[in-house]
């Protein structure tokens, strides 16, 4: 199965590569407020079902663009271009995100940066790599001396008090605060050991799906902001590496409201 995303997600990578030569003649609409889609995010995303469904015709697919089809024990997460935005400004910071859940557990990961070339894998119990070669997470002790990534809100501004609080706690609390752009990339990162930790507010599973497993089989760590499983669902994360995730976790919960909690009313 893993072997098939990949491909996959080098066909996406293809179509990304080519669409990125010339981006004054994309078509691109705007879904919401700072949420935009283009005619590449479609046709990688089209190029990406294809090849799945080939492959596994009864798997149920869960995508940015085409939404939740099909109903299986088995169902692929996919982001055809986390970080659209960047990718419209000829910002280099963007990926191919697929992920497969297994009766609603991350089973297998793929996220590839055609920028760079570099692709990322992972499946339950067996390890995570980059470019074939066995990643892990930081070694770092503290938060003192982590680098944390994060994701700044952008669509919904709900939780932006909320998040400005965090922010400002953290910032004299880390070595650095990173905002690339790309979730999925910021996880693939933590997972590889070039940032110690990460937190951000409501994501997408797709966007989440196939980092959380990186970082899991990278020997991390990752919760929700109550420090539970519930992050897919809630799409509020925090990661790290090990001695990084708890003090990491401890730092923002003092700022979170009933929503962020997950507490009714």
């Amino acid at each position: 199965m893993l072997n098939i995303a990949v491909k996959a997600a080098r066909r996406a990578g293809v179509i990304i590569n080519r669409g990125s030569q010339d981006l004054g003649r994309l078509t691109v609409r705007t879904k919401q407020e700072n949420d935009f889609v283009s005619e590449v995010d479609q046709q990688a995303e089209q190029a990406i079902i294809e090849i799945l469904l080939e492959a596994f015709p009864h798997h149920a697919i869960l995508a940015e663009e085409s939404g939740s089809v099909g109903d299986s024990e088995y169902q692929w997460v996919i982001d055809p271009l986390d970080g659209t935005t960047n990718f419209l400004h000829g910002f280099p910071q963007y990926a191919v995100s697929i992920a497969l859940l297994h009766k609603g557990q991350l089973s297998q990961a793929v996220i590839y940066d055609p920028v760079r070339n570099d692709l990322y894998t992972a499946s339950r119990g067996r390890g995570a790599f980059l470019n074939d070669r066995r990643i892990r997470v930081s070694r770092r002790d503290k938060l003192a001396d982590a680098l944390i990534g994060t994701g700044f809100p952008y669509r919904d501004f709900t939780h932006l008090d909320a998040y400005t609080a965090m922010f400002r706690d953290l910032v004299q609390k880390c070595s650095g605060l990173r905002r690339p752009g790309s979730a999925a990339l910021d996880l693939a990162w933590l997972a590889a050991g070039h940032t110690d930790g990460f937190f951000e507010i409501g994501l997408n599973p797709w966007d989440i799906a196939a980092g959380c497993l990186l970082i899991q089989e990278a020997g991390g760590l990752v919760s929700d902001f109550v420090g539970g499983e519930d992050f897919l669902k809630s799409g509020n994360v925090v990661a790290g590496s090990p001695k990084v995730f708890v003090p990491l976790l401890q730092a923002i919960q003092p700022h979170l409201t009933p929503a962020l909690r997950g507490v009714e009313g």
